[in-house]
């Protein structure tokens, strides 16, 4: 199983979460590789890969605000190859906003409009990320993920 886990992150809590994921998966057999979205292309990001992980910060209190490095990959996100792909969405936000993890919510529905299937609910990280948290969502996502083949 080859896995792709993509990251926007300002403060570096999605970038830990990123990589506690990472490591759930690679733990679990999967290849995996960890890829920030400043230094990514969106262009055949999917290809390749049975599973897609795409996260980010959430920013802004009047409208739903994505982490700056995620936005030109998620304005591009058609060129990515997500039709049929299999893909699942974490970030981190904070509950004491109007919008909290609405980029996850941003995520969610742009995915599906170009084809892929979300595998598993959201991994949604209000505030500071506790590992044995996001592992846990990890592992089940992994679980889902072997169900759904």
């Amino acid at each position: 199983m080859k896995t792709r886990v993509v990251y926007g992150s300002s403060t570096g809590n999605t970038e830990t979460v990123a990589h506690w994921i990472a490591g759930v998966l690679r733990k679990g057999g999967a290849d995996t590789e960890v890829l920030d979205a400043a230094k990514t292309r969106p262009e055949g990001l999917a290809e390749g890969v049975d599973l897609l992980l795409l996260g980010s910060s959430t920013w802004g209190e009047d409208e739903i605000e994505l982490q700056d490095d995620f936005v030109p990959l998620f304005e591009r996100l058609e060129l990515a190859g997500l039709r049929g792909a299999r893909v699942a969405v974490f970030g981190c936000g904070s509950s004491e906003y109007a919008f909290f993890c609405g980029a996850v919510d941003a995520i969610e529905s742009r995915v599906g409009e170009l084809g892929a299937r979300l595998v598993h609910e959201s991994l949604r990280v209000d505030g500071d990320p506790v590992q044995g948290e996001v592992e846990a969502w990890a592992e089940a996502l992994l679980g889902a993920f072997q169900e759904d083949c």
